[in-house]
Formats: structure tokens, C-alpha cells, sequence
């Protein structure tokens, strides 16, 4: 059942009662959010509203308000989050991802049909028929539906992908998501780079590019009978099996070498395995979901130059080889939830991971990185300008220049020194001191000191001179001509929020004045940070983005500004609120 488009409704707060109650339901209907996230979820300390809606035909649906957007609703006494909760969980439900066009659909009122979704690099999330799913866009990880599997993955696989995969039940820019803030998704990066148009296991279905053009007859509820042979041509793709892949890209297996690519492909496994475990996973991560541990954590360690596939290993899925790590009581391995599995415990003291040695990476990884890559990034060469004002415009006039004219600091000392000396105003008894003409007095006296200031030292006729202009910059990126704004240029603003239940975030703007995409440098800030990281529309700011990471994290954006990009400091304000040394971020 959908959430109605129209009904009546019934507010009121939460008592201490009915918050124990419902925190205790939220840590027992979702075991991976842990009880501090629970306590997140739903606060003690604020107000929380309760709304009661009533549909046409009778049913109740209990609506939880937080900070004036709806984090979870109950339908027939499930308790299911919302989108809003799910961008800033976006991990707590497996999610499948589909394409832009069909979300027109599923706010239309439609179900999800098989046909619409997207095989990922790493296969299908493995669920159940009636497990509680999250829908993502290509190239976005922000859910934009919720739904409820109509079968399990492997009936999904087995099918070919066709018919009702899920029933939805609320998503972005329905009634229930415009009873709050209405803001648009953020940007979450993928948690791999990898495009989501290959999928290597046996008798998968891929949806291609052909998918995207023929979306638009794609009937997504009920219909697929009707359309099961467009569907089947635009969407259905049978892959060869990975011994007819004529390579792995990136992999490069020498020739020389007596390993079997499947030998490679178990070390590389086993030795992403034990780097994601000693030098990027603590113990507070725990639990951390198996599918994170493999996109943030796994992944990311894989040396440049190389891709890790375990469909090519021997284990052929992640839960083989974990079970496998299990066994060797490295790590412990346990569902929380149904079809969900988590890393509870990790052994940091076993033989494996103590004797690891991080490996070095080999010049040819690097030229095969510099050579793959976009050019690196280099800080833009800033200028500080003046822009003449019509108050000023008589003083410049003698040199050629007009109201609006663009100059940079040395030409204004010297348009002043030589109006001095053209017009004898140097003092014929102290050359340190100016005499200030009808001109001068007009341009750079205030109204009280024009009758009582008659001389000036060079030095307090050049700075008051300066400030009396307009500002303006140059900006001059790498190969590329100089761009010229008036104004001041806006530095990167750093600055501390607090969210839901006193949770600090950190927020980053201005990105876009020095070159940075503030997609890239959320990603970035999302490895090194291992936290959360969402792009949004920075408030008030026209075509401006702002980068938002979970916590105080202002040392590491500090050091990936001052660091890594060389910005100058005096750029970037905010440096100051980093967490002192000692002190819990």
C-alpha cells in the first residue's frame, strides 16, 4: 500500500514512553544502525511529532516527524525509514540501483519492474522476497525509493530479470517526502569507480545503454507481458563466461608467470583482505556491513594499475570468502538482519594481519596512474586588482584611464606618484610629504578632515588611495586565459554544524572559485575520513555546491587544501576549528 496522496491527519509529541518504545523498534527492525545511531535516529532531547494519517479507505499510517522532516513511518505495524533518513544512512538497506527515467514512474504511482534495474560490477545485494529494499540512481548512492523485494535475488537472476521486482512504497517528491524540507537528494559517491554497464556472472542480464533510449515505452507496472519482447531486446544481454574474457583490465598478469589469473586474482583478494583490515578499519566501525566493507574498504586498497574481481577468485562471492577468513578466526561474521550480513569482531592480533606488510607502490603502478588519470590539480595563481569608481575618476583621468578601469596595485602607485610630481605637490622641504590638491582632498580626505589636512606621507597617501578603489581579482588557472571578477574573492568557508541529536558535521563552500568539484572532493574526503560525505546546493549561493562530512573533520580537509592542493591559507578560513589534540572530535 502506498502512502496516500490525500488524508486527513492528527499531530501530536512523543512522550519519554513512546520514544523508549519506539527506539527500541528501530534498533530491533534495523540491528546495523547500532544503539548510539538509534539514539541518533530518534532523539531524546528533542521534540519529536507523531502524525496520525488516515486514508480514504481506512488505513492508519503513523507518520515520526524530526527536525521538520519525516524519518520513519509505520504501515500495518512495520516501521519503515524515509528518504530523508536515508541519506543520512544511505547503507542501511541493500539498494538497487536503476535509471533517472524510470523514478518518473515510480512517483507516478508505479512498481519497480525487473527490467529497470541495473547489474552493478559486483552483482545483485542479496536479499529475500519481502525484504525491505532501498532504489538508487546510476552515479548516486542517495535512495529515492523504498520497496519491498517481490522475490529473492536469485529468483530475480533466475527470471532473467523480468517481471515486478518491487513494490514500492514511498519515494522521493511523493506527500510524504513534501511534508518536510522538500530538499532534493545529495550526492553520495559510488563506492566504487567501476561503471555500472558490466556484469560477469552466468546468466545475469545486463541492462544497457539501449535500456536509457527505449525507457520511455517501458511500462513498468503489469505490462512487461505486453512488451516482453522490446524489454528483452533493450535489456537482456547474456555475457560470456570469464574464461572466454580475453583479460582482466588493469590486472596485467605476466605472461611469464606459471600462476593461474584465478591465483592472482585469490592473492590480490587475500591481500586487499588483510591492507582494509590493519590500516583502515578500528574497532568502532564495528559492525560494519560486508557489502561497505567491500566498497569503502577493499576496493580502495587494491594497488593502482590493477582491479580486484572476485568473480574471477576461486571464492567467486565476497560471503565464500569471508566464511573462509571466518574459519581462519580472523574475523567474525554474523547477520544482524535478514539477508545482511556484518563484520562483529576482528582479531587485529592474528599472525596474518601482524605479519602483513603494507606493499609499496611500484613505479609502473604510477605511470600507469599518471597515465590513466586527469591531469592533477593545480592551485590557481590569484591577483588582487583595483576597479576605478566614478568618485576617484578625476585623479585617473590624466593617465588615460576612465571610471571602471582595471588596474593592478603597482600601476596605481605609480598613476600617484607621477599625478604628484606632474603637478609639483611633493614638498619642497620634506620629499617624504605630499601636498594634496582640490583632487586629491575630494578623493581620499573624509568631509571632517578637509579643511585641516593639507599634507600626506607617500606611504598614508598610497594606502588611503588603494582603499578609496573598488576591489576586483584575477584568477588564472593552468592553461587557461586570466578571468577577471570585481569584488573580493570569496575564500573556501569552512564552519561546524550541528544536526539531529547534537551531531556535528562539517561543512565546506566556495569549492568551484578555485577549480575544486566539490563531487570529487567529497569523494576524496570520504576515503580519508571514512565518514559520510553529501553534496547539496549551498543556501543562497546561485549554481554553488557545498561538501558535507560527518564529524569534525576540519584537519583533514586542511590538510587536503594546504596539503595536497597548496591553496594559500590565507584563502581558506575556518582552519582554526579543527579538534584540539587530545580532544574527541
Amino acid at each position: 500500500m502506498r502512502i496516500p496522496s490525500k488524508a486527513s491527519r492528527r499531530t501530536k509529541s512523543a512522550d519519554p514512553r513512546e520514544l523508549r518504545k519506539l527506539r527500541a523498534d528501530v534498533t530491533a527492525a534495523f540491528p546495523a544502525l547500532g544503539t548510539d545511531q538509534a539514539s541518533e535516529l530518534v532523539p531524546g532531547k528533542e521534540e519529536l511529532s507523531i502524525v496520525k494519517l488516515y486514508a480514504h479507505r481506512g488505513d492508519a499510517v503513523t507518520v515520526y516527524v524530526s527536525g521538520g522532516n519525516p524519518v520513519l513511518f509505520e504501515l500495518e505495524k512495520n516501521l519503515y525509514p524515509t528518504v530523508y533518513t536515508l541519506w543520512s544512512y544511505p547503507d542501511l538497506l541493500p539498494a538497487f540501483t536503476t535509471w533517472p527515467l524510470v523514478l518518473e514512474k515510480l512517483v507516478g504511482g508505479a512498481d519497480l519492474m525487473l527490467p529497470g534495474i541495473v547489474v552493478p560490477p559486483a552483482g545483485l545485494p542479496q536479499v529475500q522476497k519481502g525484504d525491505l529494499c532501498a532504489i538508487v540512481l546510476v552515479g548516486n548512492r542517495a535512495p529515492v525509493a523504498i520497496g519491498v523485494a517481490a522475490m529473492s535475488t536469485s529468483e530475480m537472476l533466475t527470471s532473467g530479470l523480468k517481471g515486478r521486482g518491487f513494490s514500492v512504497l514511498h519515494t522521493y517528491e511523493d506527500h510524504l517526502w513534501r511534508s518536510g524540507d522538500k530538499s532534493s537528494p545529495p550526492f553520495i559517491a559510488p563506492l566504487t569507480l567501476d561503471p555500472p554497464d558490466v556484469s560477469e556472472e552466468k546468466g545475469s542480464v545486463q541492462a544497457g545503454p539501449a535500456l536509457q533510449d527505449d525507457m520511455k515505452r517501458l511500462t513498468l507496472e503489469g505490462k512487461e507481458e505486453e512488451n516482453g519482447e522490446d524489454q528483452q531486446m533493450c535489456g537482456e544481454k547474456t555475457l560470456p563466461e570469464a574464461s572466454e574474457d580475453p583479460g582482466v583490465r588493469g590486472l596485467n598478469p605476466n605472461p611469464a608467470d606459471s600462476k593461474t589469473l584465478q591465483e592472482q586474482m585469490d592473492e590480490l583478494l587475500q591481500q586487499c583482505f588483510l591492507h582494509a583490515l590493519k590500516c583502515r578499519i578500528k574497532k568502532t566501525d564495528l559492525p560494519l556491513l560486508t557489502s561497505t566493507f567491500l566498497g569503502s574498504h577493499v576496493f580502495s586498497c587494491c594497488p593502482e594499475g590493477r582491479q580486484l574481481d572476485i568473480k574471477k577468485s576461486s571464492y567467486k562471492k565476497l560471503s565464500k570468502f569471508l566464511q573462509q577468513m571466518q574459519q581462519e578466526q580472523i574475523i567474525q561474521v554474523k547477520e544482524l538482519s535478514k539477508g545482511v550480513e556484518s563484520i562483529v569482531a576482528v582479531d587485529w592480533k592474528h599472525p596474518r594481519i601482524t605479519s602483513f606488510v603494507i606493499p609499496e607502490p611500484s613505479p609502473t603502478s604510477q605511470t600507469i596512474q599518471e597515465g590513466s588519470r586527469e591531469q592533477p590539480y593545480h592551485p590557481p595563481d590569484i591577483k588582487p586588482l583595483y576597479c576605478v569608481p566614478a568618485s576617484m575618476s578625476l585623479l585617473f583621468q590624466e593617465s588615460g584611464h576612465k571610471k571602471g578601469s582595471i588596474l593592478e596595485g603597482g600601476e596605481v602607485r605609480m598613476i600617484i606618484i607621477n599625478y604628484a610630481k606632474k603637478n609639483d605637490l611633493v614638498d619642497a622641504d620634506n620629499k617624504n610629504l605630499v601636498h594634496l590638491d582640490p583632487i586629491l582632498c575630494d578623493c581620499i580626505l573624509e568631509k571632517s578632515e578637509q579643511h585641516t589636512v593639507m599634507k600626506l606621507p607617500w606611504d598614508s597617501l598610497l594606502t588611503r588611495c588603494l582603499e578609496k578603489l573598488q576591489p576586483a581579482y584575477q584568477v588564472t588557472f593552468p592553461g587557461q586565459e586570466p578571468i577577471v571578477k570585481k569584488g573580493k574573492i570569496c575564500p573556501i568557508d569552512i564552519t561546524l554544524a550541528q544536526r539531529a541529536s547534537n551531531k556535528k558535521v562539517t561543512v565546506v563552500r566556495n569549492l568551484e572559485a578555485y577549480g575544486l568539484d566539490p563531487c570529487t572532493v567529497a569523494a576524496t574526503l570520504q576515503q580519508r575520513c571514512q565518514a559520510s560525505t553529501t553534496v547539496a546546493p549551498a543556501p543562497g549561493a546561485k549554481d554553488s555546491l557545498q561538501v558535507q562530512i560527518q564529524g569534525n573533520q576540519v584537519h583533514h580537509l586542511g590538510r587536503l587544501l594546504l596539503e595536497e592542493y597548496q591553496l594559500p591559507r590565507k584563502h581558506i578560513q575556518g582552519l582554526e576549528k579543527a579538534p584540539k589534540p587530545g580532544k574527541k572530535k
